[in-house]
């Protein structure tokens, strides 16, 4: 049996911040942008893995979802508490530098981890946490 990854997602308040942030300063492909319901799904992905999509996504995108726990999604949100993901770079101080000149909020600058990874962190515009990991000999 062959299990793989194929989208994940991502919480965002606002498309056209997250669009400038993924597109133009990490340089993921736009593959779709649709509108349904009253909301709006763009979805990037790495021209380098063209089976794996991020889903960039209002939170709580659940029409199921009431008034307060919508609330709630979009205040752990502002406050960076929604998990992000862990990028994979073969030059973690060169992926620091583009992203940190591009004005993104800095977690961590490039350093030499314990478990065998150089890596850095960001915030992007909604205040996810983005990893960015270089595995050792790259």
């Amino acid at each position: 049996m062959d299990i793989r990854l194929s989208q994940c997602f991502i919480a965002v308040d606002d498309h056209d911040k997250a669009l400038a942030f993924y597109r133009d300063v990490l340089g993921l492909e736009v593959r779709n942008d649709v509108g349904f319901e009253g909301m709006r799904w763009v979805t990037v992905g790495s021209p380098s893995q063209s089976d794996v999509e991020i889903v960039l996504e209002p939170p709580a995108a659940n029409p199921n979802a009431s008034s307060a726990d919508k609330q709630a999604m979009a205040e752990l949100l502002a406050k960076g508490m929604l998990r992000g993901v862990i990028f994979s770079t073969d030059d973690c101080d060169a992926t620091f530098e583009r992203i940190q000149a591009s004005g993104a909020e800095v977690l961590q600058e490039p350093i030499d981890q314990p478990y065998g990874v150089r890596d850095c962190a960001f915030r992007d515009p909604a205040g996810n946490m983005l990893r960015f990991a270089q595995r050792p000999g790259k």
